[in-house]
C-alpha cells in the first residue's frame, strides 16, 4: 500500500528510496488554509512546518487522516487536543535542527557582546568605529540557559569550551542529567539573578508565555544581555523595550517574535537590538536531517511501527 502523503510547506530532498517507495507524496507548497480545507479529506497524513495551521476545523474536514507531522520542534501551530480527540497521531523532528539552533544562538551571542554586526556595518559605511566597540568576553561569565533540552544542552556544552559557567533551569529535566552535562541547575529566580547572559531554547505554550516579564527583568543583573532562539511569545516584547529602554537590559539578540515578521515591532530596529528572521534551522544540514526525520517518522506512524517522537 502507498500512504498518501501531503506536504504544506516543502521538503527537503528525500535520497532514501526504500522510504519513498511506501508512500505517494503530493507537494502543494504555500497552499492556502481554505484549499488546505478542500484537499486534506484526500490524505492519509500531512507534513508541515510553522506557517501551516492544522486546526480543530482542519481535522474534522480530514476524514482519512491519521498522521500529522511537524518538520522541526515545536508544534504549537498544531491543535493537539483536537488530533487527540479525533484520533490523529502529531509526530515532529526534534533532534535534527539541534545542531543548527544551538550555532545560530553562539553567533548571536558573540555578536552581542562584541558589536560584530555595528563594526561591519561600519566599515562599509566607510567608518572606523574601532574606539566605540570596546565589548566585553565570554570568559568566566555566568550563562543561564532557561530549557535545558536538546539545544539548550547543546548551547551549554559548546559554552564550556569559552570557560563559561553554565546554570540552567528545567521543569522536567532531572537535575543528575543536567549536572552531567557540566551545567549547575537552578530555580528560575536564581538563573534570573546570576546570570550575565540568558538564552531561551523553550515551546511557546501557556506556561511560558511571557515568562520573562516586567517581573523577571527586574530580577536580572544591570546590564544582563538577552538572547532567544526558540519561540515567540516567551518573551513579554513590551517588558524587553523598556528594559533596553532604562539600560536594565544591555542588549538583545532575537530571532522569533510575538509576530512574524515582526512588522509592527520597535525591537528589530532598536540599535540595542540583534535581529535575525527566524534563522535558526535554516541551514542545508538541518533542513535535509529533518526532512528524512519526519516523513519516517510519519511512515513509521502509518505502518504502526515503534515511533521514536510521538507528541500525542
Amino acid at each position: 500500500m502507498r500512504w498518501k502523503i501531503l506536504l504544506t510547506d516543502g521538503l527537503a530532498p528525500i535520497s532514501d528510496q526504500d522510504l519513498l517507495s511506501s508512500v505517494e507524496v503530493t507537494d502543494r507548497k504555500g497552499i492556502s488554509a481554505e484549499d488546505l480545507l478542500g484537499v486534506i479529506g484526500d490524505y492519509d497524513a500531512v507534513i508541515v512546518r510553522g506557517r501551516t495551521k492544522i486546526t480543530d476545523q482542519v481535522l474534522s474536514t480530514a476524514e482519512n487522516l491519521k498522521v500529522v507531522g511537524r518538520m522541526g520542534v515545536g508544534v504549537d501551530n498544531i491543535d493537539l487536543q483536537a488530533a487527540k480527540a479525533h484520533d490523529v497521531t502529531v509526530v515532529n523532528a526534534p533532534v535534527a535542527t539541534t545542531v543548527s539552533v544551538a550555532e545560530l544562538t553562539f553567533g548571536l551571542m558573540l555578536s552581542l557582546i562584541r558589536g560584530i554586526p555595528k563594526a561591519d556595518a561600519g566599515m562599509k559605511a566607510g567608518e572606523w568605529l574601532k574606539k566605540e566597540l570596546v565589548g566585553t568576553e565570554l570568559y568566566q561569565k555566568t550563562l543561564g540557559v532557561i530549557g535545558f533540552g536538546n539545544i539548550g544542552e547543546a548551547v551549554g556544552r559548546r559554552a564550556l569550551a569559552f570557560d563559561v559557567k553554565v546554570i540552567a533551569y528545567d521543569p522536567i529535566r532531572p537535575a543528575e542529567e543536567i549536572q552531567s552535562a557540566g551545567a549547575q541547575p537552578a530555580n528560575l529566580e536564581t538563573l534570573l539573578k546570576e546570570s550575565d547572559l540568558i538564552t531561551l531554547h523553550i515551546p511557546h505554550i501557556d506556561t511560558t508565555h511571557h515568562l520573562l516579564d516586567e517581573e523577571a527583568f527586574n530580577l536580572m543583573k544591570n546590564q544582563v544581555r538577552i538572547v532567544c532562539a526558540a519561540r515567540g511569545g516567551v518573551i513579554d516584547e513590551k517588558a524587553l523595550l523598556a528594559a533596553l529602554e532604562s539600560g536594565k537590559v544591555a542588549g538583545a539578540a532575537l530571532d522569533v517574535y510575538e509576530k512574524e515578521p515582526p512588522e509592527e515591532s520597535p525591537l528589530p530596529m532598536h540599535p540595542k537590538v540583534i535581529s535575525t528572521p527566524h534563522i535558526g534551522a535554516q541551514t542545508k544540514e538541518a533542513q535535509l536531517r529533518a526532512g528524512h526525520d519526519i516523513l519516517s517518522e510519519v511512515v513509521a506512524a502509518l505502518e504502526g511501527d515503534p515511533l521514536r517522537w510521538k507528541i500525542v
